[in-house]
């Protein structure tokens, strides 16, 4: 049966690279952005690789924008099966550089816009008693950095709103599913296109990895919704492990070295563009793909999660070893309220 799937913030990076792979499935893939450019590119990629693309221009941090889109979803392919949000925005700044009415934005869009699409996707899968709702996080939501205090902050609020939504699912007996994919540092568009007031060119905080590789944990996550959360990536497991054990050194550590590891070497002049309000890749724009800038930099594999992925296997294979299962616990480990976990982009 064909997969009808619905996706956030499509038009570029791991949005884009997540419709991709859906297209290969063969499934109805339905893309959400501002940016017209982007989307159309994306849907093209879709139907390329054999799937059946409808794009939706939409603001996500308009309600209603998006409960329109879903409408037209359904009335094109019928029943929505699987709802991924993607979509975000941000601004690089010190905290006290960044005006109320940027603030304001990002939380709208990144953490309002996963609330709004996760009501029009519960809108229509509860009374059916099925579907599957991918949250797209990040690290950054279990453990803030500089520089990006809006966009921590709307992580870490959907995290909060996801695990309610969640408990109250389960209490209500639903078999509807939502999940968290938590992202490390990955190589998109939006370090070339976020408002920034640092001196020199943003940069994701290495190591960084490839969005193909983050699509495909996305996927895995939506065919495997009943873990509670995912992580990717090595530095995603690191990272949050640390947070639970030594915060405070973190906030010390993080403190001398996360202004300079989230810029480059080069400076930025004035007139950048930015996508805060508009989209770089509109009408009038360019389609800037799924990728970044940083290539040469970024990995398209990783250990920790093929080991997330497989660790029954692995269990299986090792015998019981207690060293191995040591290090698979470490990269699937249980949180308290249920599931398991495999993510900063």
């Amino acid at each position: 049966m064909t997969q009808t799937v619905v996706i956030t913030g499509a038009s570029a990076g791991i949005g884009r690279a997540t419709a991709r792979l859906f297209g290969r499935r063969g499934a109805n893939v339905v893309m959400l952005a501002r940016g017209s450019a982007g989307l159309e590119a994306a849907a093209e990629e879709v139907e390329r690789a054999g799937g059946t693309a409808l794009a939706l221009p939409t603001d996500v941090a308009d309600h209603q924008a998006v409960s329109d889109a879903a409408d037209r979803a359904e009335e094109r392919f019928g029943a929505i099966d699987v709802w991924i949000n993607v979509a975000f925005t941000s601004v690089f700044a010190p905290f006290d550089e960044i005006r109320p009415e940027e603030f304001r934005r990002v939380t709208e869009v990144t953490y309002l816009g996963f609330v709004y699409g996760t009501m029009a996707a519960l809108e229509r899968m509860k009374p059916r008693d099925r579907g599957t709702i991918v949250q797209v996080g990040s690290a950054l939501g279990a453990r803030a950095i500089p520089l990006q205090s809006a966009y921590c902050g709307a992580k870490h609020a959907v995290n909060g709103f996801t695990e309610s939504v969640r408990c109250e699912l389960l209490h209500a007996g639903s078999k509807v599913r939502v999940t968290v994919v938590q992202m490390p540092a990955a190589n998109t568009p939006q370090f070339s296109w976020v408002l920034s007031r640092l001196p020199r060119h943003p940069q994701p905080v290495p190591p960084i990895y490839q969005p193909e590789l983050c699509a495909r944990a996305v996927a895995f996550a939506a065919d495997h919704p009943r873990h509670k959360q995912y992580w990717v990536g090595g530095s995603t497991a690191a990272t949050i492990l640390a947070q639970k054990a030594a915060a405070p050194l973190l906030d010390r550590y993080l403190a001398r070295t996360g202004y300079d590891s989230q810029q480059t070497g080069d400076s930025v002049g004035p007139g950048r563009p930015n996508n805060l309000w508009h989209p770089v890749d509109g009408a009038d724009g360019t389609d800037h793909g799924a990728h970044g800038e940083f290539d040469g930099q970024s990995r398209s594999r990783s250990l920790q999660l093929w080991a997330s992925q497989h660790a029954g296997a692995i269990c299986a294979v090792a015998g019981g070893s207690l060293a191995v299962g040591a290090w698979v616990a470490l990269a699937r480990s249980r949180p308290s309220a249920g599931g398991s976990l495999v993510g900063y982009r």
